[in-house]
């Protein structure tokens, strides 16, 4: 049986799917760190997918419940103009209901507690 896609869904476009599993596969320390603290629904109950894609762009974590995307951003990340790529990115996903937070990676490991309350706090009420 195969599945038929909508021409409105965004999500997992096949065209990116090759690159998805490439960066799925290589994730950084900071990725490999969050993925541990919310894998298998462990952050109340929410299920994330990793290196999840909305339309051309590939965002780093995905919560389909809560229309919530997680980025996280390494020191390199803030030198020359990846915030035109970032903004652009963030636009899209907005425009189609979809929220992004952004995290240095840092973050992650000096203050994990933090992040994650950030993240609960930006769940939807209900």
């Amino acid at each position: 049986m195969t599945f038929k896609r909508s021409k409105t869904d965004i999500h997992t476009l096949p065209s990116v799917a090759k690159y998805r599993d490439k960066l799925r596969k290589n994730l950084t320390p900071a990725e490999a760190a969050f993925w541990n603290l919310v894998k298998n629904s462990q952050l109340d109950g929410r299920k994330f997918r990793r290196q999840h894609s909305i339309g051309n762009y590939i965002f780093d974590f995905y919560c389909p419940s809560e229309k919530l995307a997680i980025e996280l951003d390494g020191q390199g990340h803030f030198v020359d103009h990846p915030a035109l790529n970032d903004r652009t990115k963030r636009e899209y996903a907005e425009s189609h209901g979809i929220r992004v937070i952004r995290f240095e990676n840092k973050r992650v490991f000096e203050d994990t507690q933090w992040v994650l309350d950030v993240i609960r706090n930006h769940f939807l009420p209900g």
